[in-house]
C-alpha cells in the first residue's frame, strides 16, 4: 500500500462529506441540547487529560504535553483536550489512512489499538507517538478516540529519541506506521516484546507511556458509549456532525472580516544540529482573499541531510498551535476550522523533504513557521476592528532541551529530557500588556513545569536553582514575558550521559512587533568538577545561588564551558552543573514608549536589569535603584530619538549597502543559493 501522498495529506486534512445518515442526525438536534452536548465532550476529554498525565510516565506527559480527541467515524477531528496543539488536525490524516487501507486487512473491529509516530503517515517526529481506538456500538463504527503524547527514547543513533546527527529515516529508531497492537482491548504481547527488543534504552518507560495512552483512549470510548446509552446513537452521531458544521461556519465568518492582501514574513534559523549554519527556515507568504487563507512556502530553504526537516502535515500541526491560541481561540478544536485554510508546499524545501530524510528533530524548524504566522497574522488583525486586541508576538521560541540518560539512584534505566526549560517560557508581548512570564511551552501552551522534588525522585539529579532569567525578556512599549533558569546538579549517582538539542544562540528565533526588541538568545552552559556539592555540604555562609551574580562573577568554582544550546553527547560526573534557559517573549511597540514606572517595577520584580533599564528604555534610575526620575527620563528619550533620526537611512539607500551583504560562506552549507535559497545540488543520504 502506497504512503500517503501530498495531496492525499491536504486532502484529509479537510472534513469529509457528511453522510446521510449524520445528516439527518444533526437535523435531530435541538437548541440547548447541542449546547450541552458540546459541553459533555469538554467533560470527558477533560476527564481522560486528567488520567492521562497521572498515568504517564515521562515528563512530556507527567507536564501535560499531550492530547485526548474525538473524532467522528470518518476520522474528522470535533474537540480535544489539549496541553499541546501541534496534533489536533493532523490526526485525521492517520485515522483516514487506517479506514482507506485497513477496512479488511487488518480490518477494523471493536476493542482494536492502533499506534504510530510515523512522520509519512501524518505524524510529527519519532517520539510523538498516538494511541487509536475506534468506537463501535451495536456493530457500528460511530467514532474514533485518540491520545497523543510525546516519549523521549525510541531506539535512536542517539539517546532521547531526537538525534541530531541522524542524515536520513533509517537512523532515528522505530518508526512505526499506523499498526495494529491491540485486539478485544488487550495489547498483544507480541507488538510489546518487539518493541522491548527494538533497542530502546529505557523500555519500562515507554511501557508506562503506552499503556497511559491507551487507558486514556478507552476511557473516552467508554464515555462516548456512556451518552450513547443515556441520548441514543443519533443525538451522539448528530452533535459531532453539526459541531463540525458549527465550526466550519464560524471559521470561515472570522477569516473573511480578515482584510485583503498578501502578508509576508521570513524567519531565519541559526543552526543545524550542533553546526551554526544559517538557513531561510520559512518563508512564508499568506494570502488572503475573501473567506480564504492561502499558506505560500515558495522561497523556504532546500532539504537538508540532517534530521532538521519538517513533513507537510508537522508544519500545520506547527501553525494550529497559533491558529487555536489566538485567532481561533473561541472556536471548537475541529477539523472543520481549516476548511478555509489551504497549503502550497513546493517540493524538496526542508518544510516538505523527500520520504527518505531525517526528521527527529523537525520541531526547531517547525515553530519557525509559526513564528512567521504570528508576524503576518499580526499585520492582519491589526487593522481588523477590535482585532488588534488579540495581536501579539510570537512566544520565545528558543529552550535548553536537555536530554538525560543513564542509570538513576534506584537503578532503573532512564532516558528523559529535563522539562522546566520548555514548560517556562515567556508568552511574547501583546497590543494591550505584558507577555506573561514563564506562561509555558511555544509548542504547548497548556504545559506546566514538573514539580522539582518529583525531578529529583526520578532521575539523579538536584535542582540547586530556579528563577526568572533576568533581561530574557524582549523589551518594548510591552515587553515580552520573561523566560526562566534552572541548574541541575549530578547526584547520587557517580555519572550521567547528557546531551542537548535546540537552536537560537546565535539568532533569536520569534520575532518581535511593531519596534520591538527581539529576546536573548540562549547559551549552553555547564560546570564540571564544580565546588558547589561540597560548600553546601559545609554550609558556606558566602555560597549565592544567584543566576547573574554565578554567571558573571563565576561564583562557583570549577571548569566553566559556554558553547552552542546544542552540545554533543557527554558524561557528566557527580556534582557536575547543567544550566537550563526558557526563552523570552519578543517585545510589542517602541520601549521608549514604556511608562518608567512599569520599567521600575520590572526592576524590583528583577525581569531586567538596571542596565537595560538605563540603555535599552532609556530610564533615569536613581542612586538606590528605588524611583524614576521622570524629567530625566524624557530627556534621555528625546536624545535616543533624535540619535536615531541620525543614524537612520532611507530604503533605497540602506538597500544600495545591504544587497552586496552575505554570510561567511561556512555558515551557507545548507541555505541553498545566496540570497533567493535555490537548491544548488542532490542530497545524499546513507
Amino acid at each position: 500500500m502506497p504512503i500517503p501522498t501530498l495531496a492525499e495529506k491536504l486532502q484529509w486534512l479537510k472534513p469529509a462529506p457528511a453522510t446521510e445518515f449524520e445528516r439527518e442526525c444533526a437535523q435531530a438536534v435541538r437548541p440547548g441540547d447541542y449546547e450541552i452536548g458540546v459541553q459533555i465532550t469538554n467533560d470527558i476529554l477533560d476527564e481522560a487529560m486528567e488520567i492521562f498525565i497521572r498515568s504517564s510516565r515521562s515528563y512530556f506527559g507527567v507536564s501535560g504535553d499531550s492530547m485526548v480527541a474525538i473524532f467522528t467515524a470518518e476520522g474528522d477531528l470535533i474537540n480535544a483536550s489539549c496541553g499541546t496543539y501541534l496534533h489536533a488536525i493532523i490526526q485525521p490524516i492517520i485515522i483516514k489512512f487506517i479506514r482507506k487501507y485497513y477496512q479488511e486487512n487488518p480490518g477494523i473491529r471493536d476493542g482494536d489499538i492502533f499506534y504510530t509516530n510515523d512522520a509519512l503517515y501524518g505524524g510529527i517526529h519519532n517520539p510523538d507517538q498516538v494511541a487509536i481506538m475506534p468506537v463501535f456500538h451495536d456493530g457500528r463504527l460511530i467514532a474514533w478516540a485518540t491520545a497523543a503524547l510525546h516519549t523521549t527514547e525510541t531506539g535512536a543513533i542517539e539517546p532521547g529519541g531526537m538525534p541530531v546527527t541522524a542524515k536520513s529515516r533509517f537512523e532515528e529508531g522505530l518508526n512505526l506506521p499506523p499498526i495494529k497492537i491491540g485486539e478485544n482491548f488487550k495489547l498483544r504481547n507480541d507488538f510489546l516484546e518487539f518493541y522491548s527488543v527494538y533497542g530502546l534504552r529505557a523500555p519500562a518507560m515507554f511501557h508506562s507511556d503506552l499503556r497511559a495512552r491507551c487507558t486514556t483512549a478507552d476511557r473516552v470510548r467508554v464515555r462516548l458509549l456512556e451518552q450513547v446509552e443515556k441520548r441514543g446513537v443519533e443525538f451522539v452521531v448528530g452533535l459531532m456532525r453539526k459541531m463540525l458544521d458549527t465550526a466550519e461556519a464560524g471559521a470561515f465568518q472570522k477569516v473573511k472580516s480578515l482584510p485583503d492582501g498578501k502578508f509576508r514574513s521570513v524567519v531565519f534559523n541559526d543552526a543545524i544540529g550542533w553546526h551554526p549554519a544559517l538557513v531561510r527556515a520559512c518563508f512564508l507568504t499568506l494570502t488572503k482573499q475573501g473567506d480564504r487563507l492561502t499558506f505560500d512556502f515558495n522561497g523556504t530553504s532546500p532539504e537538508n541531510p540532517s534530521s532538521y526537516n519538517v513533513h507537510t502535515q508537522a508544519v500545520v500541526g506547527h501553525i494550529a498551535n497559533f491558529m487555536y491560541e489566538y485567532f481561533f481561540h473561541d472556536l471548537p478544536i475541529c477539523s472543520s476550522t481549516f476548511a478555509p485554510i489551504d497549503f502550497v508546499f513546493p517540493e524538496g524545501i526542508l518544510l516538505n523533504p523527500d520520504k527518505l530524510a531525517a526528521t527527529s528533530c523537525c520541531v526547531y524548524i517547525g515553530m519557525q513557521t509559526r513564528c512567521a504566522t504570528h508576524n503576518c497574522f499580526a499585520k492582519m488583525m491589526f487593522s481588523s476592528g477590535s482585532g488588534w486586541r488579540q495581536v501579539a508576538s510570537a512566544p520565545g521560541s528558543q529552550h535548553t532541551a536537555q536530554i538525560c540518560s543513564g542509570h538513576s539512584q534506584w537503578n532503573l534505566a532512564v532516558s528523559d529530557v529535563l522539562s522546566f526549560s520548555l514548560n517556562t517560557q515567556g508568552q511574547g508581548g501583546r497590543a494591550a500588556d505584558d507577555g506573561m512570564d514563564a506562561y509555558g511551552f511555544a509548542w504547548c501552551a497548556f504545559g506546566r513545569a514538573p514539580d522539582c522534588e518529583q525531578v529529583e525522585g526520578e532521575l539523579p539529579l538536584t535542582v540547586t536553582l530556579s528563577q526568572h532569567w533576568k533581561d530574557s525578556s524582549g523589551p518594548g512599549l510591552h515587553r515580552g514575558g520573561s523566560g526562566a533558569v534552572q541548574q541541575w546538579m549530578i547526584h547520587k549517582v557517580p555519572q550521567m550521559l547528557s546531551l542537548c538539542m535546540g537552536n537560537g544562540s546565535k539568532v533569536p528565533l520569534g520575532q518581535p512587533l511593531f519596534g520591538g526588541y527581539a529576546s536573548a538568545p540562549i547559551p549552553g552552559i555547564s560546570v564540571k568538577h564544580a565546588d558547589l556539592k561540597q560548600r553546601m555540604q559545609d554550609g558556606d555562609p558566602d555560597l549565592v545561588l544567584d543566576h547573574r551574580t554565578l554567571f558573571e562573577k563565576q561564583g562557583i568554582q570549577g571548569d566553566w564551558k559556554f558553547e552552542l544550546i546544542a552540545r554533543t553527547p557527554d558524561m557528566y560526573a557527580e556534582g557536575d552543573l547543567l544550566f537550563g534557559f526558557s526563552g523570552g517573549g519578543p517585545g510589542y511597540g517602541d520601549p521608549l514608549e514604556r511608562p518608567a514606572e512599569s520599567v521600575m517595577e520590572d526592576l524590583k520584580k528583577k525581569i531586567i536589569s538596571e542596565w537595560t533599564a538605563k540603555n535599552v528604555y532609556q530610564v533615569a534610575v536613581d542612586a538606590e535603584g528605588r524611583k524614576a526620575n521622570q524629567s530625566q527620563t524624557e530627556e534621555l528619550r528625546r536624545g535616543e530619538r533624535q540619535a536615531r533620526r541620525a543614524r537612520g537611512k532611507s530604503y533605497e539607500e540602506f538597500m544600495k549597502e545591504w544587497s552586496k551583504k552575505s554570510p561567511p560562506k561556512e555558515i551557507l552549507e545548507w541555505y541553498g543559493s545566496w540570497p533567493d535559497a535555490k537548491p544548488t545540488g542532490p542530497i545524499f543520504r546513507p
